[in-house]
């Protein structure tokens, strides 16, 4: 009867035991998935909606389509490297007073930057070096180097005469423009994520509904029509002469 009941008990406590067990074991398994499952869900919503990038955007968005038309280049493509290679504006290289907003290496009129950067050796493996860098003293200028830069024989695989899609320029660029064995894809997706495509339209005026050529505006560092660059060089002259 004793050895009855001691079997007994040794069941019931073996049985209350494993059963903790293996309810901890499920508590731990389902928080941590829920772990994962919560970083998943705020990368994916810190991605989706990132107010430096489109506000990068929005300030370089429709110099970069007039750029685009007057040089034969994909704008979309050259938003996607601004964003990629200046973390939209916000490295080192793109702040003042150096605004090499692609990562452009060498000198500009004589005046560089030497900072540390990563590389790939074309199979994925990354490593770091000290490298010059273009320094600018205005975007206005990164920006037009960029374009010549594009214009060059080097990239004629990006012009969009060449090519039928900014696909073929991103291809174009993996291996020649960076190291970076992804460029092609990291500047992809940026494109289709952000929509960046419709820059690749030609300008519209408001007032018209149709192409024109908008003029640089060196007051406002980017283009715009010819009544606000009048109205922005008479203020200028205004404050000069006062």
């Amino acid at each position: 009867m004793k050895e009855g009941l001691y079997v007994s008990s040794f069941k019931e406590v073996f049985c209350f035991y494993s059963g903790g067990f293996f309810c901890s074991l499920f508590l731990v398994l389902a928080f941590t998935t829920d772990r994962k499952n919560d970083n998943s869900v705020t990368a994916k919503a810190e991605a989706s909606y990132n107010q430096t990038t489109t506000a990068f955007i929005d300030s370089i968005g429709e110099t970069a389509r007039q750029i685009g038309q007057d040089y034969n280049i994909y704008a979309s493509v050259l938003i996607a490297q601004a964003i990629l290679e200046s973390n939209s504006g916000q490295s080192g290289l793109s702040q003042a007073p150096y605004y090499n907003f692609f990562g452009i290496k060498g000198s500009y009129n004589g005046n560089s930057v030497t900072m540390r950067t990563w590389e790939d050796d074309g199979t994925g493996n990354t490593y770091e070096i000290d490298d010059p860098f273009r320094s600018y003293g205005n975007l206005s200028d990164s920006l037009a180097d960029y374009a010549a830069l594009m214009t060059s024989s080097t990239y004629s695989g990006t012009w969009k005469s060449n090519t039928s899609s900014y696909a073929d320029a991103t291809q174009t660029l993996t291996g020649t423009y960076a190291t970076d064995s992804l460029y092609a894809s990291k500047l992809n997706s940026i494109i289709a994520y952000y929509g960046l495509t419709i820059y690749d339209q030609a300008p519209v005026t408001q007032a018209t509904g149709s192409s024109s050529g908008l003029v640089w505006n060196s007051y406002r560092g980017s283009y715009t029509d010819a009544e606000t660059l009048s109205i922005d060089v008479a203020w200028a002259s205004y404050k000069n002469y006062k």
